[in-house]
């Protein structure tokens, strides 16, 4: 059970990064608590999923493939969003999948 509110945690402190630019832009508040719900359960995944690959490489991996229906839904209003989605997707993604190996073991 440490495991899995270690895993939220790291969840949450990766929510609260990549939700911090979105209240600076003054977005709506569903979608800045998309983005924090998202990456909430993004670090019980990256934390739980069994993929042959190290740490950094499967929170990427992992993080990218589950940005995919957030970048379909945004891409019709605002498709210069895309890029910033992935890059902070890839950023958190690797920061959660290295830090759910060091602490959520």
């Amino acid at each position: 059970m440490t495991k899995f509110f270690i895993s939220l945690g790291i969840g949450a402190i990766a929510g609260i990064i990549d939700v911090i630019p979105m209240i600076i832009q003054k977005l709506d508040r569903f979608s800045n608590w998309s983005a924090f719900v998202h990456w909430l359960v993004l670090g019980i995944i990256i934390s739980y999923i069994q993929i042959p690959m190290s740490p950094w490489l499967k929170g990427l991996v992992v993080a990218e493939i589950s940005s995919f229906p957030i970048i379909i839904l945004v891409i019709k209003d605002d498709p210069k969003s895309i890029i910033p989605i992935l890059v902070m997707s890839a950023i958190l993604g690797v920061a959660v999948g290295i830090s759910t190996s060091k602490f959520a073991v």
